[in-house]
């Protein structure tokens, strides 16, 4: 891609998004993520009702009298994108592809931390770390967000959430909100269950984490149009299948429907807020009604 029409995809996204990010998103944010972590204020005199689990003992032991430990809400926030780079984030049959989807929200998330006054950092992710882009503010480090996303080419094709949420819980050592954009398709073939269950549980722990999970509705249900050649776009294996079969159409809805109620069930578990948003849908209220239901 040039770099006049790198720099246009670039404008036209952070118009729209930034405009949402300020007319719609900018309250909704700042109530479902605000005060999320609490920060040490300073040391008082226990006093009648105070949680005798703040107690200061170095400081009650030199006084001879209880003193307790005041918190805070932290006014800002650090926010991790973990976003999935992986082969299948090219796949789209309808309005746009999973990637330009994934581009689009993480933009518009980005611009809301930012008028948040909190700090946005980029992980993006195959079956390895691809790239880290270290949390930082202004509109500057947006654009080169944005920037990265568009023009991005990944080393590999694969998928591993796991190798990701183990980074992030290894790099960032303060507790930070992180919104990880995915398909989340990352389980064996013969057992839908999520590979990364034990990661999410481990990185949702530490962090307060986020799942947005991107489809396309061929990824739900298959067209009854004869026979298909499928190319599995993580590992290059090409299949023919013959969608005029009701009983091959009904196996691969079960598989989906399946795998859906698993990742549901371990989003449920892990105690991780989800959204699931398509292709041919508008993000917008999808996301409003996330926000809304943390808040």
């Amino acid at each position: 891609m040039e770099a006049s029409e790198l720099l246009k995809r670039v404008r036209k996204i952070e118009i729209k998004t930034r405009g949402l990010s300020r007319q719609i998103f900018a309250g909704e944010y700042h109530s479902a993520f605000k005060g999320r972590g609490m920060a040490f204020s300073e040391v008082r005199e226990y006093q009648y009702g105070d949680d005798i689990r703040n107690i200061d003992w170095n400081v009650t032991a030199r006084f001879n009298q209880p003193y307790i430990k005041v918190f805070e809400e932290e006014r800002e926030l650090t926010v991790m994108l973990l976003i999935d780079v992986s082969g299948s984030r090219m796949f789209g049959t309808t309005n746009q592809l999973k990637k330009n989807l994934a581009t689009e929200i993480s933009a518009v998330l980005a611009f809301s931390a930012i008028q948040n006054n909190d700090k946005i950092g980029v992980l993006m992710f195959s079956d390895k770390v691809e790239k880290f882009i270290p949390p930082k503010k202004g509109r500057t480090h947006i654009l080169h967000i944005i920037r990265e996303l568009i023009h991005f080419t990944p080393t590999s094709h694969g998928t591993d959430i796991s190798e990701a949420l183990r980074y992030l819980t290894n790099a960032l050592k303060k507790r930070c909100t992180a919104f990880v954009i995915s398909d989340f398709m990352d389980s064996e073939i013969d057992n839908p269950t999520p590979l990364f269950t034990n990661a999410l549980t481990i990185a949702s722990n530490k962090h307060d984490v986020v799942g947005i999970r991107i489809y396309d509705r061929r990824e739900v249900e298959l067209p009854s149009v004869g026979l298909l050649k499928l190319k599995d776009a993580e590992t290059g294996h090409y299949q023919w299948i013959d969608t005029s079969s009701s009983e091959v159409r009904k196996t691969y809805a079960n598989w989906w429907a399946e795998s859906e109620q698993l990742l549901k069930q371990t989003f449920s578990r892990c105690k991780v807020d989800s959204v699931a948003i398509s292709t041919e849908e508008d993000y917008v209220k999808p996301l409003i009604k996330l926000f809304k239901q943390r808040a």
